[in-house]
């Protein structure tokens, strides 16, 4: 069991219309042309899970350029209760967040309120970018698992900024540094516990999902690899104070860990074809899914920004099958032959977005 969107209203976000949406429990296909608007609409829903843009830090970029201010209302049911997550936003101001009418006083308290996980064009970073994307994976799921672990990541990245400033002031540092030394090794150790931890869970799950996408003709590997070992961190703090005040910034910590994807022993950043990469981003997704599921024991909503169109109809049909008794909210670009015969039924739904301008086609 888990959260089901029921209904979606927005108002002056980004090109949409003021609207209110009504979601089935299945699959819901929202299509049209590109640029029409349609990653906008799962864009309101990952506000609503994680109170942040996928997109974009600048508020302003979320705003209509003819208005001041903007408005999304998601409504969920969770069996018999329906809860309401209300975000207000204006430029150079920090988002308004309640959920059931009580105002939230920081952004992540929002985590756990809506699981999702979002499919994108933009995950294939995960393998091809640097390791930014790869610890933001880590820490957004860890954030929907534990509130704990986002207290900690938020506690660590202050005492990070503080020190950080601290390297850059100059002068005789080194008795004060200690002091945020102490608290950055308590805080980053906890970090890195719970992804070494998080990574050991969803490998096995990843490796099997990868295996069935691609026959099993390939072996694919994860590995977590932190800056510094949990039993090290404090030690390599206190190493490498010189070299941190030479360069005026904290070279060990969390805030530097990578995960590792190989296939047959070979990193696939540097050598995997694009099919070796988009199926072990696809694998990392489905493996999210079923972790979320096990360790909450709740279905999250999933959210497809015009990625199946890109898969051949065998992927397409592993994909939905893996994941029958979800909430699937999908964006295409049109009613090709793969939405008309695996997605549209009478328990579905299906909307047309054209200029920002949404209507129900069924």
């Amino acid at each position: 069991m888990g959260s089901i969107i029921d209904r979606l209203y927005f108002k002056n976000y980004r090109n949409l219309e003021e609207t209110t949406m009504e979601f089935c429990p299945g699959i819901n296909i929202i299509y049209g042309n590109n640029g029409m608007g349609k990653t906008n609409i799962l864009e309101t829903i990952f506000m609503c899970s994680t109170g942040r843009s996928h997109r974009t830090h600048k508020i302003s970029n979320l705003i209509n350029f003819e208005k001041q201010s903007a408005g999304i209302v998601l409504y969920k049911k969770n069996g018999i209760y329906t809860d309401k997550i209300n975000i207000s936003l204006k430029a150079n101001e920090k988002k308004g967040i309640s959920v059931n009418g009580i105002s939230l006083r920081k952004t992540s308290e929002l985590f756990g309120n809506l699981k999702v996980v979002m499919f994108s064009p933009e995950d294939m970073g995960l393998i091809n970018d640097g390791p930014n994307l790869r610890r933001r994976f880590m820490d957004m799921e860890l954030c929907q698992l534990s509130k704990i672990y986002c207290h900690n990541l938020e506690q660590y990245f202050k005492v990070l900024k503080q020190r950080n400033n601290l390297l850059k002031s100059g002068g005789n540092i080194k008795e004060t540094l200690f002091v945020w030394d102490s608290q950055l090794t308590e805080y980053g150790c906890k970090i890195i516990a719970a992804r070494k931890d998080f990574i050991e869970k969803i490998a096995p799950v990843c490796i099997d999902y990868y295996l069935k996408l691609t026959g099993g003709r390939e072996n694919l590997e994860i590995s977590y690899k932190p800056e510094s070992e949990e039993k090290d961190f404090g030690a390599r703090l206190k190493k490498s104070i010189d070299r941190d005040m030479y360069y005026k910034n904290t070279h060990n910590g969390p805030h530097r860990d990578d995960i590792i994807f190989k296939i047959n022993g070979s990193e696939i950043r540097a050598f995997g074809s694009q099919g070796q990469k988009k199926s072990a981003v696809l694998a990392l997704k489905l493996s999210e899914v079923q972790i979320l599921k096990e360790r909450t024991g709740e279905m999250p909503v999933l959210l497809f920004d015009d990625v199946m169109s890109e898969l051949d109809r065998g992927r397409q049909e592993f994909i939905l099958n893996s994941l029958k008794g979800m909430q699937i909210i999908l964006t295409c670009t049109g009613m090709d032959s793969f939405i008309n015969n695996i997605c549209v039924n009478d328990k579905n739904k299906v909307f047309f977005v054209n200029y920002g301008k949404i209507a129900v086609k069924n």
